[in-house]
C-alpha cells in the first residue's frame, strides 16, 4: 500500500480518536454541569426569603444581595453551558469529516515546515493545540490560493510571507481515508472534479473544500462598502455568497449577529434551496427576504410591491421633500381605542415649531421629541381625570394583578397614590402610542405623495421611499446586505435598498445576461446607484462554469457576443451533447416531450421542465399529467424525479437535466430579452439539456447549430 496513504490514515485515526474523546468528555461535562447547576440553584433558592412582609430593612438588603448573587451564578452556568454546547457542535461536525485538506508550510527559512490540517470548523485539544484549523482562518488562505512555493496570507491586515511546500486534498468519510490528491492548480483540482460528477441534491451544498482561486478572492475580499460580483451562469455565485457570509461571521465572531445580515433571494423556492448551507458550517442563517417578504416586514404587504416602480417618480418625490409644506390634512390624529391622544392640529403645531429646518432627519428628530413631550403631558393629565381613576378602580382582581402585580383598590383614599396608579394604568393602555409617534404613523404618506405627483397612487416601493425621505428613517442595525441575482432588480428597488440600509456594506452578485425581466437595472446603473450612496464600489468577476458540462457551456455561451464567449470556460469533463428538436405537428411534439420525461424518470438526479411563464406551465401540466411535479412559489424541490416550473422560479437553481420545453421562435424571438431568457434556462443544466420547439425553432440557436454542422 502507498506509504503516504498509510501515514495519512494513521494521522486521521489518531485525530478521530481525539475527537471521539472530546465528544465523550463534553457529553459528561454537560450532564455533570446540568446536575450541579440544578443542585446549586435549588440550595440557593431555599436560602432566599422573597416575602418581605414584616421584614426589617437589613434583611431586605440581604435578600436582594442574595438574589443578585443567584442571578450571577445562573449567568455563569449559562455561559459555561453555551461554550460547551458550541464546542460540541464543532466536534459533531468534525465526526462526519474531520478535515478535507492539508498544507505544509515553512513559516521561517531556517525552520522545518509544519503540517496544517483544514476543516469546515476549527478545533483544539485540551492543551489548546490545533487539531484542525477552520477554513476561514488566515493560514488556510494558502490552500485556496493554490500556489506552491512562495506565497502570502493576511493576519490582522498584515501580509505574512511563507513557503507552501505541499497542498494535499482528502476524500474522507468519518475515520476512513478514501483517497488523497496532491494538486496545485484549479483545473486539476481532483476534489472539485469529483464533486462536479455528483448529481443534484434538493438543497444547495457548501463548497468549502472546493473553493477555487477566483471564488476565494470574493469570499476573503477586504471589507468594503460595496462589492459587485459579475459571474457567468454556473460560476458558483450563490455558493460564494453564502461562504462569504460564513467568513464574515468568523472574522467578527464576537461582534456580528445573524440578524445584522440581510440576504435578498429571488423567490421562496430558492430560499428553501439554500437554507441548509450555513447551518452545515456551524453558522445561523441571516435574515432572508424576497422583495415581497421585505415589504411585508415594513407593513406594506397589502400593496403592489412596486418591483417596477418608476425611478422618475422617486426622483420627483426626492426633489420635492426638502421644501415640502405639510398641511393639517397631511396628518392624522394619534389615537388608541378611539381615544384621541394628540390631534392633527397639535402635530401641525409641533411640525411648524421647527420650520427653520428643511424636511428630513434633523427636523424629524426635533418633531418627535416634541410629540413625546406632548404625549407625556397628555398621559399625566389623564391620570388626574376622574374618568380614568374610576376605570382603574372598576378593574377586576385579575386585571389589577396583571397591570400592577398587586391589588390597588385599598389606595383609593390616598390621592397621591391614586394618581400614581392611574398613571401606570393609562401608560398600560396608551403607552404604545409612542410607537405610533416613532414610526410616524401620524403622517398621511399616500396623500402627500399624491399631492407631489399630481394624483399618482404610490406602490410599496414609492411609499417607503417617501417615508424614508421625510422621516430620515433607516435600518440602523443591519451591517451587511447581500443581494443575489441583482440583475433582476429594478433601479428603483436598488435606490430604495441603498437608502434603507445606509450604513450597511453590500455584496451584489449577478449576471447581466440572466436579466429575464424588462426594465431591470443595467450594470452601469447599479454601479452609479451605489457609488452615489456608499462612495466606493469594488468589482470581481467569476468566469468559470462549475455547474455545466463543456457541451452545455458551449450552448449557452453561443448566446453571448464573440468577445464574451472567449472569456468563459468549464472545468467539467466532457458530457452529453444537447438534444435539440423542433416539431411542426403538435401531437409529435407532445409525444416527444412525454418520451423525454419518461426517460428522465429512469435517470439519476432531478430533471426540470422549464417554461417561460405560468400560462405555458399550466398547458404543459395538462399534457404531462402526474408524470411531473409542478413547482409553485412556496414549494421545496425534491431530490429526484421530474419537476415543471416557470423560468422565474428556476432562477439560481441547478438540475441534472433541463428540458427547455417552449423553444419556438414565437416564445424566444431574436431579441435581447429572449436571448437572456434562453441563456438562463439552458444554463440551469448540469449534465444534460434538451431543447424542444412546437413549431419553428428559435433563431437564437442558428449560429450554434451552424457551428455544430461544420
Amino acid at each position: 500500500m502507498d506509504k503516504t496513504f498509510q501515514e495519512e490514515q494513521q494521522h486521521l485515526s489518531e485525530v478521530y480518536r481525539t475527537i471521539l474523546k472530546l465528544r465523550d468528555d463534553l457529553t459528561e461535562e454537560l450532564e455533570v454541569h446540568q446536575q450541579e447547576a440544578a443542585e446549586d440553584l435549588e440550595r440557593m433558592s431555599d436560602e432566599l426569603h422573597p416575602d418581605t412582609f414584616g421584614v426589617d430593612a437589613d434583611e431586605i438588603m440581604e435578600t436582594l444581595a442574595a438574589i443578585e448573587t443567584l442571578n450571577s451564578v445562573i449567568d455563569a452556568y449559562n455561559a459555561r453551558r453555551d461554550y460547551a454546547q458550541e464546542r460540541m457542535q464543532r466536534v459533531l461536525a468534525l465526526l462526519r469529516q474531520p478535515y478535507f485538506a492539508k498544507v505544509r508550510i515553512k513559516f521561517r527559512p531556517n525552520r522545518p515546515a509544519r503540517d496544517v490540517y483544514i476543516g469546515a470548523v476549527g478545533l483544539t485539544d485540551d492543551s489548546l493545540t490545533p487539531l484542525v484549523v477552520d477554513w476561514r482562518s488566515p493560514v488556510a488562505e494558502t490552500y485556496y490560493k493554490q500556489e506552491n512555493g512562495p506565497t502570502t496570507y493576511k493576519v490582522d491586515g498584515k501580509l505574512r510571507k511563507v513557503e507552501l511546500e505541499l497542498r494535499r486534498q482528502f476524500d474522507i468519510q468519518q475515520d476512513k481515508l478514501l483517497m488523497y490528491f496532491d494538486t496545485t492548480v484549479a483545473i486539476e483540482d481532483s476534489l472539485l472534479l469529483g464533486a462536479l460528477k455528483r448529481h443534484h441534491s434538493e438543497k444547495l451544498q457548501a463548497i468549502t473544500a472546493t473553493i477555487q482561486r477566483e471564488q476565494n478572492e470574493v469570499v476573503r475580499h477586504d471589507d468594503t462598502p460595496v462589492l459587485l460580483v459579475s459571474g457567468i451562469a454556473g460560476s458558483g455565485k450563490t455558493s460564494v455568497l453564502l461562504q462569504r457570509i460564513a467568513y464574515l461571521f468568523y472574522q467578527e465572531r464576537d461582534r456580528l449577529e445573524p440578524q445584522q445580515v440581510s440576504l435578498f433571494t429571488p423567490n421562496a423556492v430558492f430560499g428553501k434551496y439554500i437554507d441548509s448551507v450555513l447551518p452545515s458550517l456551524g453558522e445561523s442563517n441571516p435574515m432572508v427576504y424576497t422583495w415581497q417578504t421585505f415589504m411585508e416586514r415594513q407593513g406594506l404587504g397589502g400593496r403592489d410591491v412596486g418591483a417596477d416602480a418608476d425611478p422618475q417618480v422617486m426622483r420627483q418625490l426626492e426633489d420635492a421633500v426638502p421644501t415640502l409644506d405639510v398641511d393639517v390634512s397631511d396628518l392624522r390624529d394619534i389615537r388608541i381605542d378611539d381615544v384621541v391622544l394628540l390631534k392633527a392640529t397639535q402635530i401641525k403645531d409641533a411640525w411648524d415649531k421647527y420650520a427653520q429646518f428643511p424636511v428630513g432627519p434633523r427636523r424629524m428628530s426635533f418633531v418627535l421629541d416634541e410629540l413625546y413631550a406632548r404625549l407625556n403631558r397628555k398621559l399625566q393629565s389623564m391620570a388626574r381625570s376622574e374618568e380614568f381613576q374610576e376605570e382603574l378602580l372598576a378593574l377586576d382582581v385579575e386585571d389589577q394583578e396583571d397591570i400592577f402585580g398587586d391589588l390597588v383598590g385599598d389606595d383609593a383614599d390616598d390621592e397621591g397614590k391614586l394618581i400614581e396608579h392611574t398613571r401606570t394604568y393609562v401608560e398600560h393602555r396608551f403607552g404604545h402610542a409612542r410607537d405610533l409617534i416613532d414610526f410616524c404613523d401620524w403622517l398621511r404618506i399616500d396623500r402627500i405623495g399624491a399631492r407631489i405627483t399630481d394624483g399618482h397612487s404610490l406602490n410599496a416601493t414609492e411609499w417607503l421611499w417617501l417615508w424614508l425621505l421625510i422621516t430620515g428613517g433607516s435600518s440602523k442595525d443591519t451591517r451587511y446586505v447581500m443581494i443575489d441575482e441583482v440583475q433582476d432588480y429594478s433601479l428603483s428597488q436598488l435606490m430604495l435598498l441603498a437608502r434603507f440600509f445606509p450604513k450597511a456594506h453590500f455584496l451584489l452578485l449577478g449576471d447581466e445576461h440572466q436579466a429575464i425581466r424588462e426594465g431591470t437595472a443595467t450594470w452601469d446603473q447599479i454601479r452609479q446607484t451605489f457609488a452615489e450612496s456608499h462612495g466606493k464600489v469594488d468589482e470581481c468577476s467569476l468566469l468559470t462554469s462549475y455547474r455545466s458540462s463543456p457541451e452545455i457551456t458551449e450552448l449557452f455561451s453561443a448566446l453571448l457576443s464573440e468577445d464574451e464567449r472567449g472569456t468563459l470556460s468549464s472545468v467539467r469533463r466532457a458530457g452529453v451533447a444537447p438534444h435539440i428538436a423542433a416539431f411542426d405537428d403538435a401531437d409529435a411534439y407532445v409525444d416527444e416531450l412525454r418520451s423525454v420525461v419518461a426517460q428522465a424518470h429512469d435517470e439519476e438526479g432531478l430533471t426540470a421542465v422549464i417554461a417561460t411563464e405560468g400560462r405555458r406551465v399550466s398547458w404543459l401540466a395538462k399534457q404531462l399529467g402526474d408524470t411531473v411535479q409542478v413547482i409553485r412559489k412556496n414549494d421545496s424541490l425534491p431530490a429526484t424525479g421530474v419537476v415543471l416550473m416557470d423560468l422565474a422560479l428556476a432562477k439560481g437553481l441547478e438540475f441534472d437535466h433541463v428540458v427547455v420545453a417552449d423553444a419556438q421562435a414565437e416564445v424566444y424571438p431574436d431579441t435581447p430579452l429572449a436571448r437572456r431568457r434562453l441563456y438562463t434556462a439552458v444554463s440551469r443544466a448540469m449534465h444534460r439539456v434538451t431543447v424542444l420547439a412546437q413549431g419553428t425553432l428559435t433563431p437564437l440557436l442558428d449560429a450554434y447549430l451552424a457551428s455544430r454542422a461544420q
